[in-house]
């Protein structure tokens, strides 16, 4: 069996990674679990014949400085102000990316570029599936399906709330701490989007805006022209996202791809329904409803000395990847608070 670790995150979102990080710059032992192939969450980008695409975030934004620092600090060509040409006056799923005062950026290698620089150095095991949780006196045990049981006397769970809910839930005969900490998560609802990468044959006509949110659709709340991002692109590549709603009405249906197409063409022409090739994502977890907000992560001692973190979008004022960066950082904080006494 592993040795206890100090810290272990569970979830390579940006929440998860800014914890990390902050804890491994202050000193501390931390591994990092992610279930997917890949670290960001929906900081996601994809290389399709090698031209990256931007399928989650369409860009990131916001007003702490020290989160624009962060930013700043990633090695990677900056697009500031972009989406700089907006159609359409529909409801982003963040009205603030587009307020005064909030600034907005891109990059050119793709918004997974963030995460990636806070990942690097870190611990991190990518596949880790995760059956369980069980109390080992002063740790927490991660049951892992494919190897030994990793040990924490500090664990940290950076995922959606249904997802922190559920892996809570396999502890055997949880303190009174635990049933109140999944109280709160199931509060919390995540929104569900449906992702589609279109893209379209040489010829084609590009968008002559970056974004575009439409008024009229019950369908796409957003069309993001990514191809406008990219150091002479190869094709022309569009991402189209359907409301939180409508996904979640068609999340396990098929078909809805064509749906979505055929919406893009009467949207915007009928170029828009005819690509050369797609590619579907399905977001369960998109993003966390902002009835939920709370104002800080989770630090719960358990019976026994050991720690149990909770971060995450919703855990810090705004949403979005601004709020799960602030919120990983304020655990990290916590946690070496608690530490230091």
């Amino acid at each position: 069996m592993n040795q206890g670790e100090e810290v272990v995150v569970v979830g390579a979102g940006v929440s998860g990674l800014a914890c990390a990080r902050a804890l491994a710059d202050a000193g501390r032992k931390v591994r990092v679990l992610e279930r997917a192939r890949g670290v960001g969450g929906r900081c996601a980008t994809r290389r399709v014949d090698g031209q990256p695409i931007d399928f989650g975030v369409a860009f990131l934004h916001g007003r702490d400085p020290a989160f624009l620092d962060a930013l700043e600090a990633v090695p990677a060509r900056r697009l500031p102000g972009w989406p700089a040409e907006i159609r359409g006056t529909g409801r982003p799923c963040q009205p603030e990316a587009l307020a005064p005062g909030e600034r907005r950026l891109a990059f050119a290698e793709g918004v997974s570029a963030f995460p990636k620089h806070l990942a690097r150095g870190l611990d991190v095991r990518l596949e880790a599936r995760l059956e369980g949780l069980e109390a080992g006196g002063e740790t927490l045990r991660l049951l892992v399906d494919d190897g030994d049981p990793v040990e924490a006397r500090t664990l940290v769970l950076a995922l959606a709330a249904e997802q922190a809910s559920d892996l809570l839930g396999t502890l055997a005969a949880p303190p009174p701490a635990v049933e109140t900490a999944r109280a709160v998560l199931d509060m919390a609802r995540s929104e569900a989007c449906l992702a589609l990468l279109a893209t379209y044959p040489e010829g084609a006509p590009a968008p002559s805006w970056h974004v575009s949110y439409p008024e009229d659709s019950r369908l796409i709340q957003l069309a993001a022209h990514d191809s406008s991002k990219r150091e002479r692109p190869a094709f022309l590549a569009m991402v189209y996202q359907a409301h939180s709603r409508w996904s979640r009405e068609h999340l396990d249906a098929s078909g809805w791809a064509e749906a979505v197409l055929a919406e893009a063409g009467a949207l915007f022409g009928a170029w828009a329904a005819r690509p050369a090739r797609v590619e579907e994502h399905r977001w369960r977890f998109a993003r966390t409803g902002r009835s939920a907000e709370l104002a800080a992560p989770l630090l719960l001692a358990l019976p026994g000395g050991a720690r149990l973190g909770i971060a995450g979008e919703r855990f810090a004022p705004g949403g979005g990847v601004e709020a799960a960066w602030a919120s990983g950082r304020m655990l990290a904080r916590q946690i070496l608070a608690v530490e230091e006494r």
